[in-house]
Formats: C-alpha cells, structure tokens, sequence
C-alpha cells in the first residue's frame, strides 16, 4: 500500500540582497504553499549565513529551514516553484526517514 504522507524538509536559500519585505513575502508564500498542499511541521528562519561557496557572485544567503508533512506528490511541485521563484538561489528538499 502506498503511503498517503510523508514527512520532509526543505531548506532554501534567499538571495541576501532582497529587502526584509521582500525575504519576508517569500518565506509567507512557501509557508502558504506548504500549508495548501500539507502542513508545516516547524519553520526555522536561520537568517543570513555566509554560503559555503559564492553563488551567482553572492557570498551571502537568507537561509531557511521548513519542516512538513505531505502526499508523496507535492515535493516535485515546491522544487519546481522554488527554481523559477525569483530571489531564491538555492533549495534542497529530503524525505525524513522515521
């Protein structure tokens, strides 16, 4: 049978350059986009954090740390949007093993 949820985490990282509005309206917006598709477990904001090596010319990021549960479908779908939202450089999305 397969499994209706699953727990993950997604840790991305907002370009640092972006206001505190705008760094602000992008953690809402995954935070929203979360919720309609599962629920957010925790949210972690890290906060600004020397990248460990320069990413489009930028040796800064606004890192943040969500964990959620949710279909086995829906991580596809955040990592497509997290790769063509503007002001995140970077995401990464694991299955939390139980």
């Amino acid at each position: 049978m397969a499994k209706v949820s699953e727990k993950y985490e997604v840790m991305y990282i907002i370009d640092a350059d972006k206001t505190e509005e705008e760094t602000a309206a992008i953690v809402e917006r995954f935070k929203a986009l979360i919720e309609a598709n599962g629920t957010v477990d925790e949210l972690e904001e890290m906060g600004k954090r020397k990248l460990a090596y320069e990413i489009n010319y930028k040796s800064e990021g606004y890192y943040v740390l969500v964990k959620f549960t949710s279909a086995p479908d829906f991580p596809a779908e955040l990592d497509r949007v997290l790769g063509i939202t503007d002001g995140v450089i970077r995401s990464l999305i694991t299955v939390v093993e139980e």
